[in-house]
């Protein structure tokens, strides 16, 4: 018997109810990709109200690295809630959080002492990463990539790519500069390109930092050309820029390394994380060099919430769980299944041009004309709701939304893993046939 069982309609009765209060009461640009409401989760599964169970190949939107409702973190955060709840640490400290802290220091790359900061969400931790860089170096300008995504406050919304619907009309901020990602697809540059670029751009000895996520998340898990992460260290550290790398989606584990950038022996001087480090709670982080937090003042980085105690707790059962579970292997293992069969989709299907990814991150993209690139949202889209019709919850990305990325949970197991890509197997047959 496998996981999926759909029940009812989807969505059914009782998530049809909740959804009027959703219309009446939430506000409306707020919009899920399920028709349905969860009700419990555990592992790769959800159950919604009604019933019905379904395999989430979203994780949460990639927070759930170790899945729903893992036991050890559960029992540790009950713990802790006994205890205590809250309290900023910047008002009276706790352990959670520097014992957290040390973790992520010392898995962190490079030979040199690094700290950490804690804050909420990925977005807070970009932002946060600029703002150290720029108190550093005393510079203000950012350099970021076509097809970025950092987040959707003001400074991370600009520097995001994607102008609906992220950026529409929220105006924008200053001293960020957009250059060409080198893509063999979408354009001639090669990693040897870059410095000219940043050239072309903007004076270096104005830029504080150049900020790249090693694999793009919402940009298609687009892995970066042989030589680019390289070469973006060796000029940032002639120009005196400090290299942040953004993988608040791609870190961590998803790729078989702690850190995404350790697939390409990169250090870079500042690393922002969050969505999963925490299981679900809401926790970010910066980590990077000790040297760099300590030229800054006293009280200039700070959250209220952030480093919640219970989120921290979280977050060393999280690394615990990655380690005894050898999660980092497993990344690799499901990675192999999941391109095995994505290159047989590609195989089968016309529409699927191209797969791509690291570890467990792997991605699927749809295009109609293989000789111009012209990318096919309207397959990709239709291939997402039939899987969800089927019981598969996938996620979309990409500037057109023509591609198909997978942010499962590492626990799932692979009698579930394979349900899923059958599902998705049947799903790109019905939305191409004809085509």
């Amino acid at each position: 018997m496998g996981s999926i069982l759909i029940k009812t309609e989807i969505p059914g009765p009782k998530s049809r109810e909740i959804q009027k209060k959703k219309e009446s009461y939430v506000a409306s640009p707020l919009e899920p990709l399920a028709p349905f409401f969860i009700a419990r989760g555990e592992g790769a599964v959800v159950e919604d109200v009604d019933g019905n169970r379904f395999l989430d190949f979203t994780g949460g939107w990639g927070c759930l690295v170790v899945g729903y409702s893992p036991k050890p973190i559960i029992e540790a955060v009950q713990k802790q809630v006994e205890n205590y709840i809250h309290t900023d640490f910047t008002s009276i400290p706790y352990e959670p959080y520097a014992e957290l802290a040390k973790m992520i220091a010392e898995r962190a790359p490079g030979n040199y002492e690094k700290a950490v900061a804690f804050f909420n969400s990925g977005a807070e931790a970009v932002e946060n990463a600029v703002k150290i860089a720029r108190g550093y170096t005393k510079r203000r300008a950012v350099v970021v990539f076509d097809g970025a995504f950092h987040g959707r406050t003001l400074l991370t919304m600009t520097m995001t790519h994607r102008p609906m619907p992220y950026k529409y009309i929220f105006g924008s901020a200053p001293d960020v500069y957009r250059i060409p990602r080198p893509n063999v697809h979408r354009n001639k540059y090669t990693p040897k390109d870059f410095e000219r670029l940043l050239l072309d751009t903007v004076a270096p000895d104005d830029v504080a930092a150049v900020v790249i996520e090693p694999i793009q998340g919402e940009g298609g898990f687009n892995i970066p050309q042989p030589g680019l992460l390289e070469e973006i260290r060796r000029v940032t550290e002639k120009y005196g820029i400090l290299f942040v790398a953004d993988e608040v989606q791609s870190g961590y584990g998803r790729t078989g390394k702690f850190f995404a950038v350790e697939n390409w022996g990169v250090v870079p001087d500042l690393i922002s994380l969050g969505k999963s480090i925490a299981a679900g709670f809401p926790l970010s982080a910066v980590v990077g060099n000790k040297k760099i937090f300590d030229s800054l003042p006293k009280g200039s980085i700070g959250s209220t919430f952030g480093g919640n105690p219970v989120a921290c707790v979280a977050g060393i059962e999280v690394i615990k769980m990655i380690e005894r579970e050898k999660l980092l292997d497993r990344a690799v293992h499901l990675g192999k299944i999941i391109r095995e069969r994505f290159e047989e989709f590609q195989k089968k299907y016309p529409a699927v041009k191209e797969v791509r990814g690291v570890g467990a991150m792997q991605a699927i993209e749809f295009i109609k004309d293989h000789d111009t690139w012209e990318p096919d949202a309207e397959t990709c889209q239709a291939v997402i709701q039939e899987a969800l019709k089927n019981g598969v919850v996938l996620a979309g990305a990409g500037l057109h939304k023509n591609i198909i990325r997978l942010l499962i949970p590492l626990v799932i197991t692979e009698e579930q893993l394979k349900e899923g890509l059958d599902v998705l197997d049947k799903a790109i047959e019905t939305a191409t046939k004809g085509k």
